[in-house]
This record gives C-alpha cells, structure tokens and sequence, in this order.
C-alpha cells in the first residue's frame, strides 16, 4: 500500500464499516469519526491489525461529557499508526444513565489502566474490564468528579470579584 493518507485512510473505513462510522473530520489534520458501542471493538480491531493500516498504538482513552446532549457522555480514543506516522481520534456517545462500552484491554494491555481512569473521573464501565476500580480518587467517592455535574465555583465567593483585579 502507498502513503497512508486521511482520505485513503476514510475510504478504507467506509468501504468495511459503511454506515457504522459517522462524522469523518480533519480538525488540525487529525482523522476524526464516530461509532457506536456495539461496534467499537471491531473498529479497533480492524485498525489495530490490517495489514495496511497497522494503527499498533494506541494513545490515550479518554472521556468527556456534554450535559446538554442526549448522549451526554463519549468516550475517545486515539490511535497511532507508527509504521505510517498517522493518527486516529474514534469518538463513542453514550447515554449518561447507562454509560456502558466494551473493553479496548483484550487489544491493548496499556488500556488497562486509561480505562480505569476514564471510570474513575466519567463513570464509564467497560464491559469486560479485568479490574475496573478507582486508580486515582479514593474508593469511598461516590461522584465523577469530571462530569459538568456541579458548578464550577461558589458563586458566593467575595474575594473573585471583578473590582478586586481593576475591572
């Protein structure tokens, strides 16, 4: 295969998954789509072991939460093709009362612990996860604490004023 390309990269995609991805862009250069959960892992299995593609690394698991969304909480992947120096961002949304996923730790041993972390500050249980417990917040919490859940700040708070800093 030639110089591995977003669109080539995109063409390859649909032409496997047609329908099951959604919302291919190139914020900054960086491939970026959506799938759905049943879905997921056969993405990431095709991208991890097709011959021409070769996306062996996988950078970072992630989670994030829109409040306002109907499928409040995604979870992101990033995905490094070593062999052509290319990457991948793979966006999953899933409802904030259930927000469940397949492990990507059968595929990758480091997901392991950036699942754990992503259950530890989102909430996200990945299904089939080997040991899916807090890693950086106590055990006793019963929040996410990087969920938009509560305010940001105490709005009663006097020494944040506007005329304390000349404005």
């Amino acid at each position: 295969m030639e110089k591995l390309t977003n669109p080539s990269l995109i063409q390859k995609l649909t032409a496997r998954f047609a329908d099951q991805i959604s919302v291919p862009a190139e914020p900054y250069g960086l491939l970026t789509f959506e799938t759905g959960k049943d879905t997921i892992t056969e993405v990431l299995k095709f991208l991890k072991e097709d011959k021409d593609l070769q996306f062996n690394y996988l950078t970072d698991i992630t989670g994030i939460h829109y409040p306002e969304k109907e499928l409040a909480i995604g979870v992101i992947y990033h995905l490094h093709s070593l062999r052509h120096n290319i990457r991948v961002r793979i966006k999953v949304f899933l409802p904030a009362d259930k927000p469940v996923i397949p492990t990507a730790s059968n595929l990758w041993k480091g997901a392991n612990w950036m699942e754990r972390e992503t259950y530890d500050f989102f909430g996200i249980q990945f299904e089939g996860h080997p040991d899916l417990r807090r890693i950086l917040n106590v055990d006793e919490m019963t929040v996410f604490p990087m969920r938009r859940e509560y305010p940001l700040e105490d709005p009663n708070r006097v020494d944040k004023k506007d005329y304390f800093f000349g404005r």
